[in-house]
């Protein structure tokens, strides 16, 4: 039976190719999915399958016993009389029995004699071809020794005979042939040296001219293509212009024929006729002034100014502009983007499609209410040094809140379920007639989706460290949101009352995440705190307000206030609470307040005691009621005076928000790396990493580190051991950063994250395959090169007239091959007379697509006819050159 490979044997079996290739394994076969399985590869196959099923694999069974069954039914009579159906069961067995282990052991014996047998003979054979190979050798060895010594006898007898002669000559004869031998060497040494010279300055002379001619052809193809643009662009302008002097003279004379016709009617008329005041010389009418009009030929190509709003769609960029829209689609997939006709591309697409086709932009807002609504707000005064904002960050049960409860000496740990932060809470106190707003948080998810939206709420983060456990993994996270954020960091190591307690492990550890301590030579303060016993808390306050003095924070108190939403939930008796951070300007109580989405009278406001205020300033964390909805946190709330223009201005956004989302391009994909750079968004390629163990982290971000060039550069805004969780969805959704898992996976809440944000998301297990495609994706990033090359050559040998087509050359192909797709140019006395494109291609009268060295065709330029014998044409091609790191 003939061979067949792995995969037809799994088809035919009915299993998969992975399991077989298992199975082959464990019989002790080693296969791949494209190799041939042979019969006794097969047998064993079975074998073993038999065996591991509890079978005597090919053996067989020693005994084989058959049974069979057989029925029938009788009829008896009972003792009544009556017939009574019996059944009757018949049983038969059968047993066979395999040959003797006599005769098994006298089959092998025969069969070992014989493979003996079959050894010996071939033992022999192999002795004998030794031999005669042995035998041959020491033959050829003779022969050469035999050769190599009448050489050298002969060399000795000449030797011998140069020496009897010398001895005959005079001394003057044997130095002169002494010399004589000697300068015929080096006039042969010399001779070699002068050809090895001009073998080298030729091939120089050679490469020299190469290069030049390369010069003077790309300078004379640049020269070329600007000409022919320039020839395009006049040629274009004459057309348009000679139209439109055609269109006016084809009106003027018809209206010359018109009038002349009235003429010849009204010659016959009185000499009082109305229209003969306006005949002319030749009485020939005017055209009437109603009749006239004042047509001037244009000069330019007319451009318009465009008004682009934040979203629009192609057919409505392209009626605004005064074009087709296949025009706006051709160009845009000429930038690299495919759309259709219907579809809505965002401001920044619109407004690079527009400037391309020289066309000038005039960016706007649909909404203008939207504008004069936030227009009318106005902030008197001048700015004023305002409190500092601090986030409060580290690792669960590192005493953050603790921390912040010694600082209000108020129990707000204990009030939480489990000694837990449960809600984001923001807190302002007072300490030596400076104020301070804290924001305690849930680790820092909310101080990064704050962050997310745009709003910068955090102007100093204070990272907690307990000094008996030291750094942990959300420490290292804490440390990357804040580095991210471009936050400046305070460390206060915790828990100093505790026997365990180690600061300089703490410094050690941070020092290897680059937070240097300022006695190190740093700039990060590091405070030792305790806040069970109060220790260090006022150095920790201190701490605050000098940073706050170095980033001299301002803003004015007066006026309408603006600020960002920390938080928003929906209480079941007060409806929609917000919890705003005032910014700058002063939230009074009744103001109404635009919120996102979202708007409405500030009914109540509370502080974080709880107690009904009327008014908060810069910093001041407060609680709003009366909102119309539940805004999102990071979302930006501006008092405004009228309350009918706030309710338009949220239910306009409401509107806009998701085709807005819907024509925003997704900046963290790699494929779209190069369209982000080109627009001016990414110089750099943010990378979220998280692999299963630390050494492979520190391997890759070397090599990702390595990639970065000039042009683009490669980032690591986060990294760690473990899966991917929702703050390293988050962090990247803030950082508009891709995310990289090497061996890990993305829990259900990160994958949440990174669906509704519509992040990049990417698994490896080979990291050469990570570096590979992140270095393509940088590669795509660079910006490609063009340069032309010529294909092929073809001289004109004779030339036809043509009825249809004009003048047809009659060519003979010298060099490469003539595509009837490429375009050409025409050259006489190697100067370009002409470039374009063929019109017809020829081989006898067929129609060909190209014609290759060697052969004759007939060749038809489009739009020129003066092709003459002796001319050539030379056919190219644009290629791009791919630029690579």
């Amino acid at each position: 039976m003939a061979e067949v490979n792995v995969e037809k044997l799994a088809g035919d079996i009915g299993t998969t190719v992975d399991k077989l290739l298992q199975q082959f394994s464990q019989a002790g076969i080693t296969k791949q999915a494209g190799d041939n399985v042979t019969e006794a590869e097969k047998a064993t196959l079975l074998d073993h399958l038999s065996k591991q099923h509890g079978g005597t694999g090919s053996e067989g069974p020693a005994r084989m016993t058959l049974q069979r069954k057989s029925k029938s039914t009788l009829s008896v009579t009972g003792s009544t009389g009556k017939a009574k159906a019996v059944q009757v069961e018949v049983r038969k067995t059968r047993t066979y029995v395999k040959k003797s282990a006599v005769e098994q052991e006298q089959e092998q014996q025969r069969l070992a004699a014989e493979e003996k047998a079959r050894l010996e003979e071939q033992q022999k054979a192999e002795q004998e071809a030794a031999e005669l190979k042995a035998k041959q050798e020491a033959e050829r060895k003779a022969k050469e020794d035999a050769d190599r010594k009448a050489k050298e006898e002969a060399k000795r007898k000449a030797d011998a005979e140069r020496k009897a002669k010398q001895q005959q000559m005079t001394p003057e004869q044997s130095a002169k042939s002494e010399k004589d031998r000697i300068e015929a060497e080096r006039l042969q040494k010399e001779a070699e040296e002068a050809a090895l010279k001009k073998a080298e300055e030729e091939a120089k002379r050679q490469a020299e001219e190469a290069r030049k001619l390369a010069e003077e052809n790309s300078a004379r193809w640049k020269k070329e293509e600007e000409e022919r643009k320039k020839r395009e662009e006049t040629a274009d302008h004459h057309l348009t212009t000679s139209t439109y002097a055609r269109e006016a003279e084809d009106v003027a004379d018809a209206r010359e024929e018109q009038g002349s016709r009235r003429a010849k009617k009204k010659k016959k008329a009185p000499a009082k006729d109305k229209f003969a005041a306006s005949k002319g010389k030749k009485g020939k009418l005017k055209a009437p002034a109603s009749l006239q009009h004042g047509f001037q030929k244009p000069t330019a190509d007319v451009k318009n100014e465009v008004r682009i709003s934040e979203t629009i769609t192609v057919a409505e960029l392209a009626s605004r502009m005064a074009v087709k829209g296949a025009e706006v689609v051709k160009t845009m997939m000429k930038m690299g983007d495919m759309v259709t006709i219907n579809q809505v591309i965002d401001q920044e697409t619109a407004q690079l499609v527009a400037e391309e086709m020289g066309h000038k932009v005039i960016i706007v807002k649909e909404n203008e209410l939207e504008q004069t609504v936030l227009n009318d707000r106005h902030e008197d005064g001048k700015s004023e040094p305002r409190a500092p904002v601090v986030t409060v960050m580290g690792h669960v049960d590192h005493g953050k809140t603790s921390t912040l409860d010694y600082i209000r000496s108020a129990k707000v740990a204990s009030g939480e379920a489990g000694g837990i932060t449960q809600h984001i809470g923001a807190y302002h106190v007072e300490t030596n007639g400076n104020m301070i707003t804290f924001l305690d948080t849930p680790g820092h998810a909310a101080f990064t989706s704050m962050r997310a939206r745009g709003a910068k709420a955090t102007d100093i983060v204070i990272l907690v460290v307990a000094a008996d456990d030291g750094v942990m993994p959300q420490t290292k996270e804490a440390v990357q949101h804040a580095r991210a954020a471009g936050v400046p960091l305070i460390i206060a190591v915790n828990k100093m009352d505790k026997e365990g307690a180690d600061p300089d492990r703490v410094k050690n550890e941070l020092a290897q995440l680059d937070v240097i301590p300022e006695d190190w030579g740093g700039d990060t303060q590091y405070v030792h705190i305790s806040a069970k016993t109060g220790l260090g808390i006022d150095d920790l306050l201190e701490a605050v307000l000098m940073q706050s003095e170095l980033l001299e924070l301002n803003a004015p108190t007066e006026g309408m206030a603006a600020g960002v939403v920390i938080e928003s939930r929906l209480d079941k008796g007060r409806g929609p609470v917000a919890s705003i951070l005032v910014q700058s300007g002063t939230l009074n109580q009744g103001d109404i307040v635009l919120c996102g989405l979202e708007y409405g009278r500030v009914r109540a406001m509370r502080d974080e005691n709880g107690k009904d205020i009327k008014s908060a300033g810069p910093s001041i964390p407060v609680e709003i009621l009366g909102l119309s909805g539940i805004p999102a946190a990071g979302d930006e709330a501006t008092v405004v005076k009228d309350e009918r223009k706030a309710r338009e201005v949220a239910l306009y956004r409401q509107g806009k928000f998701r085709d807005v989302k819907l024509a925003r391009q997704q900046k963290a994909k790699l494929e779209n790396m190069f369209t982000n750079m080109t627009e001016g968004d990414v110089s750099e390629v943010n990378v979220v990493l998280k692999a299963d163990v630390q050494g492979s982290i520190e391997a890759i971000s070397d090599s990702l580190t390595k990639l970065s060039t000039d042009e683009v550069k490669v980032k690591i805004v986060g990294s760690g051991v473990g899966g991917i969780t929702e703050t390293d969805a988050t962090l990247a959704a803030a950082s508009n950063a891709i995310v990289v898992g090497f061996n890990v996976r993305a829990d259900a809440s990160a994958r949440k994250v990174i669906d509704s944000e519509n992040l990049d998301l990417r698994y490896y297990s080979v990291i050469y395959a990570l570096i590979e495609e992140v270095k393509q994706a940088m590669s795509g990033m660079l910006a490609p090169e063009f340069k032309q090359e010529i294909i092929g050559l073809a001289e004109v040998r004779d030339v036809f007239k043509s009825p249809k087509i004009g003048a047809i050359a009659g060519c003979m192909v010298t060099e490469g091959t003539i595509k009837r797709s490429a375009p050409i140019r025409v050259l006489r006395d190697n100067v370009v007379i002409y470039e374009g494109e063929l019109e017809s291609l020829r081989r006898f009268k067929d129609d060909v697509q190209d014609v290759r060295n060697g052969m004759e065709c007939g060749i038809g330029v489009k739009n020129y006819n003066d092709v003459r014998v002796g001319d050539q044409i030379e056919v190219f091609e644009t290629v791009e050159v791919q630029r690579t790191l």
